[in-house]
């Protein structure tokens, strides 16, 4: 990959949906976009989350970058949304949210390459593509703050002042929890500085309860749904407790109807398991089926635009639907149904070591939570105001 840097600009070359462009990366500029958009064929991408223009001769010699070596060009790795990373009148800018982070330009080409060695070395140890994204972007960040500063020459104290500026700055647990991860393995795994986070205490969590539906509101929320496989979708996720990665993931080869049993493939964590199926959900999901057309071939809830599996926001949008038409104001999401699926069997007896393995949790801590939710214990206890009003006179 070939740059050109000057105090204020970076020009570098890139390989951008098969053609080679240059890509042109500036802090915020109203005049120089407006100069970048006079020239032939310029295009904002939102993948690279910068200008970019032709590679030609002409614009290179204008960028001060060699003339040969474009075919050596390789891609940027496009980086995930971010909110407020410009003002409302910047081109990529929504009112809710900035389609593309760029926190890569200003990013110098030293730290460039550890971020290259960083994508590597997560690709190679096959981490999913969610946890690279997350630690690529929450890595850029410290990078971006460095400035020419190389990244190898940070030392503990320097990361305590960074993560705690990134607390004053008011982000949330988990995304402190998450930027510290990625620098974590960063140090340690790659630049193999053992335990050189012992000085950094991490912020403590909140601790969040899971939020439930009653069974009145599941009535509600499935009578709501009128599109069957919309219907079959919501039935599947609160019969085994699912993820909503996991339902759109599911395949008809999954669905075994002989040993009554779901197998969920690669979950979170790359782990497969087992999942009890439901008498009534199979009967769901057969009506779902033979009234489907056309019927799925691979995937259980197949797109019938695409024949691919259904993308996890859709199913989003499906559950959202299906709760506001339901009338219900609680604010909750699709994965309301897995934590409703978990209380519910704990309400009814199941021992939690069960519901710990049907939900696919690695530790019995995370199961654990659904212990204070439960109402299954609760009833049975009495109020002290319950039992004065009941034996003493007292007007209320």
């Amino acid at each position: 990959m070939t740059t050109a840097i000057n105090t204020s600009i970076a020009f570098q070359l890139v390989r951008h949906r098969n053609e080679s462009r240059i890509c042109i990366r500036f802090e915020y500029n109203k005049e120089r976009i407006e100069r970048v958009k006079k020239v032939a064929g310029a295009s904002w991408s939102r993948t690279l989350g910068c200008w970019h223009i032709p590679d030609t001769v002409e614009n290179r010699q204008k960028c001060k970058l060699p003339l040969t070596g474009a075919k050596e060009a390789s891609p940027l790795p496009p980086l995930a949304p971010e909110r407020n990373q410009y003002p409302k009148n910047h081109p990529t800018t929504t009112v809710v949210r900035v389609p593309a982070k760029t926190a890569m330009m200003y990013i110098s080409v030293g730290n460039q390459h550890e971020m290259q060695r960083y994508l590597a070395h997560l690709q190679l140890h096959a981490y999913s593509q969610s946890t690279i994204v997350t630690y690529r972007n929450e890595f850029a960040q410290l990078l971006k703050m460095l400035g020419s500063v190389s990244v190898c020459e940070m030392e503990p104290h320097h990361l305590q002042r960074y993560m705690l500026w990134c607390v004053k700055q008011g982000l949330s647990e988990h995304t402190l929890h998450s930027r510290l991860n990625a620098m974590k393995y960063y140090f340690e795994q790659i630049l193999k500085k053992e335990k050189f986070f012992w000085e950094i205490p991490r912020p403590k969590k909140p601790m969040q309860l899971p939020k439930v539906l009653n069974e009145i509101e599941l009535r509600k929320l499935f009578n709501a749904l009128q599109n069957r496989k919309h219907k079959a979708m919501l039935f599947t996720a609160y019969s085994a407790g699912l993820r909503v990665s996991e339902i759109v993931a599911l395949k008809l080869a999954d669905i075994d109807s002989k040993r009554m049993q779901i197998l969920i493939r690669q979950a979170k964590g790359k782990k497969d398991r087992y999942v009890n199926l439901s008498p009534v959900l199979l009967d769901i999901l057969r009506k779902y089926i033979e009234q489907t057309a056309p019927r799925p071939r691979v995937f259980l809830f197949e797109s019938s635009q695409t024949g691919t599996a259904y993308p996890v926001r859709t199913v989003q949008q499906v559950f959202s639907n299906a709760k506001n038409g339901a009338g219900i104001r609680k604010e909750i999401g699709i994965h309301s149904l897995r934590h409703s699926f978990a209380t519910h069997l704990l309400e009814k007896g199941t021992d939690i070591r069960y519901i710990k393995d049907l939900l696919g949790h690695f530790n019995i801590k995370t199961t654990e939570r659904y212990l204070h939710v439960s109402r299954r214990l609760l009833v049975n206890i009495i109020s002290p105001l319950d039992d004065l009003v009941s034996r003493e006179s007292i007007e209320w």
